[in-house]
């Protein structure tokens, strides 16, 4: 059997590398149009800020490793023009001799992998210094650039991944950095609640943000000198960084039958097989679908390129392994800030056709006492089951391994009720005795059941509507008198048995402390004393006053 795999960045040399543990007797060959393979374009933007020291730390392995490790050949500098299915042959030019051949195959994979767009005014073609961040050419391009130029001030378009962590980068080497996003948020990946967070970090560190606007002329010749946007700001710069996303790269299959799911990336099922026989796709060409809605999504992640190679490989060599999914978790790092978020967002949660509850929890990532500080968790489940569908985390430590545990438990289809009774690792360096992840679980459950909570959001929509709410301060007089809740009146908690005789136990109640703890008891008191409908206010004074700052209040 002779396998041919297009593309040897994540997904293809996983492909390759599997099938061949499987299968010492297939004749394995990889083309690749670059120069280099099995490369971390995850680690780009960390090369061209100075913290990894070499880009050859970002390129562990070569066409010889994979030879004499695996014994199958990686043709680099290989351009794959055409695919021909029906008769099992790929049109392949060679770009060092300057000649084309063909290629048979009885099975071929593709690894194309994506390509970064360039929206109009952009062209990489006119101007020096635009650049993607996407591929080892790319960064070395970079890298060369600022060796040889004085750069001064750093444009970065679109705010995902690859945005925030140029941004970072770039302004820890001492740059001015502005980022333009279209959205009328950073990250528009998260709720706006939490990404309000990552705003302020980036206004912190000097960063200049133009929000819901878009570049719309280029002035300089030959170099982008001064970029002005919509809304009519002038943005001085040394360098363009475009990071607005990708699309897959899916020009092989026009004219072979190969469909394209509704995504727009290649349809594949559960092996990684496309809808024309002998023909795989892996990686960010590939099309993938959420387990938890069961619908298509697009989710171009090294991870996830790493292990549809691996099922590919294995399909194709007669193993058992199947691809079960995504649940798009993400996570990166923004100065001393962690980002995380996994599952389903309250919006695409209700979308689905679940009834969504939503609470906000703020708690350390280990013991205060030592030194432990806040994260804000997002968390979201389904009001009729139970199940845990999402979180969103933002804070200075302890994201990753709650967001981890997050994942784990949305796969395997938790309850919230059961993220409570995880048993998890204790010690006051590295966590609290009631971990977040086990509070979340409770409090969703809670308010799942008979203990409701309200956002800040849906607080303020129902004041604006002039619903009759009673709202009420457990805190001090003095925390009170620092700043409330807008109509909030002031009942200290060892004061609210005595101090809510006067209240209307008919009408709906929000009780709030600092961040839900104390609420929460003071929502079971008024339950058990005879008031009828009692709301803690999710995350407390805190998260409301963080939201009234994201909406410029």
């Amino acid at each position: 059997m002779k396998i041919v795999v297009i593309g040897s960045v994540a997904a293809g040399t996983s492909v390759a590398a599997k099938a061949r543990r499987n299968d010492e007797t297939a004749e394995i060959v990889v083309y690749e149009s670059g120069e280099d393979i099995s490369y971390s374009v995850c680690g780009m933007p960390y090369f061209l800020g100075g913290e990894v020291e070499s880009v050859d730390t970002l390129i562990p392995r070569n066409a010889q490793w994979f030879k004499k490790r695996f014994d199958f050949d990686i043709h680099t500098d290989h351009h794959v023009k055409a695919i021909h299915p029906s008769i099992k042959e790929i049109e392949v030019y060679n770009k060092k001799e300057g000649k084309g051949f063909r290629e048979t195959f009885d099975k071929l994979v593709l690894a194309t992998g994506s390509y970064s767009l360039a929206p109009s005014p952009f062209s990489l073609d006119s101007y020096s210094n635009i650049f993607h961040v996407k591929s080892m050419a790319d960064t070395k391009a970079i890298d060369a650039y600022m060796n040889q130029n004085d750069i001064k001030h750093v444009t970065v378009v679109g705010s995902g991944f690859i945005g925030l962590e140029m941004t970072e980068q770039l302004t820890e080497k001492g740059m001015n950095v502005t980022v333009v996003e279209l959205a009328s948020q950073v990250f528009p990946k998260i709720d706006p609640d939490m990404a309000y967070h990552i705003e302020k970090k980036l206004k912190d560190k000097g960063v200049k943000l133009h929000l819901s606007d878009k570049v719309q002329t280029i002035e300089g010749s030959g170099k982008a000198t001064v970029l002005t946007t919509d809304k009519g700001a002038d943005i001085e710069t040394d360098l363009v960084i475009l990071a607005v996303g990708v699309r897959p790269n899916t020009l092989l299959t026009k004219e072979t039958g190969i469909k394209l799911g509704e995504t727009g990336a290649v349809k594949v099922d559960e092996f990684m097989r496309t809808s024309v026989e002998d023909v795989y796709a892996v990686g960010d060409v590939a099309e993938s679908f959420h387990r938890v809605t069961g619908q298509p999504i697009y989710h171009p992640l090294g991870s996830t390129a790493n292990k549809m190679g691996r099922i590919a490989g294995d399909h194709m060599t007669g193993g058992k392994l199947s691809f079960k999914g995504t649940i798009g978790t993400g996570i990166f790092r923004l100065f001393d800030l962690t980002v995380g978020y996994t599952g389903l967002s309250a919006a695409e949660a209700e979308k689905a056709g679940f009834d969504p509850v939503v609470i906000h929890n703020i708690k350390p990532g280990h013991a205060e006492y030592m030194g432990g500080q806040n994260m804000i968790i997002k968390g979201v489940a389904d009001r009729e089951s139970g199940r845990f569908l999402g979180a969103q985390i933002v804070g200075p430590e302890g994201v990753d391994k709650r967001i981890d545990v997050f994942a784990t438990a949305i796969t395997f289809e938790a309850n919230a009720e059961d993220l409570f009774h995880l048993d998890l690792a204790y010690a006051p360096p590295f966590s609290t005795t009631k971990d977040p992840v086990m509070y979340t679980g409770m409090v969703l459950e809670n308010a799942r059941e008979q203990l409701p909570v309200m956002t800040p959001e849906e607080l303020i929509t129902r004041q604006k509507a002039n619903d009759a709410l009673q709202v009420i301060d457990v805190r001090s007089p003095k925390q009170y008198a620092k700043g409330h809740v807008d109509n909030a009146v002031s009942i200290p908690m060892p004061d609210l048995r005595k101090g809510v005789a006067d209240l209307d136990r008919s009408l709906p109640t929000v009780v709030y402390c600092n961040k839900g703890v104390t609420s929460n008891t003071a929502q079971n008191l008024l339950l058990n004393i005879g008031f009828k409908e009692v709301y803690v206010l999710s995350g407390g004074n805190t998260n409301f006053h963080y939201y009234m700052d994201s909406i410029g209040n």
